[in-house]
């Protein structure tokens, strides 16, 4: 029975230290590195293509790049070595990460950069360019057809009130055109419409010049 007990225990001893002691092959590294390149090249490319921000960010298209190299690069050695491993999440645990990230879409590109490192640095390269192009693709066409639908226009006129009760007649003959607000202050009403396009407003835009009209304001929303 001590025997046995024995056995178990080096069996077991010899397991940690095959672990511990265990180099990382380089041509795995090279293939991870390799795929994750042509993962970022693509993760890249989409996010410049579909940018809808104020400016442009060079320093985030390459930080998209850096991202998935390195964790690329942290889960092949996590997966291939177990005492460098120990060490690196020592190492990450003592990092913090301040950088303010303004745009929601901004960090889903952040996370999809690190999801294709993780798989890459897994060894699963084929998974890892399918995943990233298949994603890549339903999110352009998504991009494409949020593009090409129709902003709403705020139609927003501030006039007497005697002129609000013929302009509220008017749009009532109206398709597609909600009033979101109504207000009123002494002898000052503000109307806001919801309209589908300039068109609905043509009517109320030709009043401007008349009596009792103080301003008229078309809003475009995205």
């Amino acid at each position: 029975m001590n025997i046995l007990i024995l056995n178990t225990f080096d069996k077991i001893q010899k397991i940690l230290v095959e672990e511990f002691t265990q180099t990382i092959p380089t041509k795995d590294i090279v293939l991870s590195l390799t795929v994750a390149i042509l993962a970022a090249i693509i993760i890249n490319y989409i996010y410049k293509k579909t940018y809808m921000g104020v400016s442009y960010t060079k320093s985030f298209a390459l930080s998209i790049i850096l991202l998935t190299l390195v964790t690329s690069l942290v889960i092949r050695t996590i997966n291939s070595n177990l005492s460098l491993s120990l060490g690196m999440v020592g190492a990450l645990s003592i990092v913090r990460f301040r950088t303010a990230v303004k745009d929601p879409i901004d960090t889903i590109f952040m996370f999809w950069a690190i999801t294709a490192g993780i798989m890459s640095g897994a060894g699963l390269y084929i998974v890892t360019l399918i995943a990233t192009i298949i994603i890549g693709l339903f999110y352009l066409l998504s991009y494409s057809v949020q593009l090409k639908s129709k902003n709403k226009i705020l139609l927003v006129v501030k006039s007497t009130i005697t002129k609000s009760e013929k302009i509220l007649e008017l749009m009532k003959t109206k398709k597609k055109c909600i009033l979101k607000t109504e207000s009123y202050k002494n002898d000052i009403a503000e109307l806001t419409y919801e309209i589908a396009n300039r068109n609905i407003a043509e009517e109320v835009l030709n009043m401007k010049k008349d009596d009792g009209i103080i301003t008229i304001n078309l809003i475009e929303v995205e």
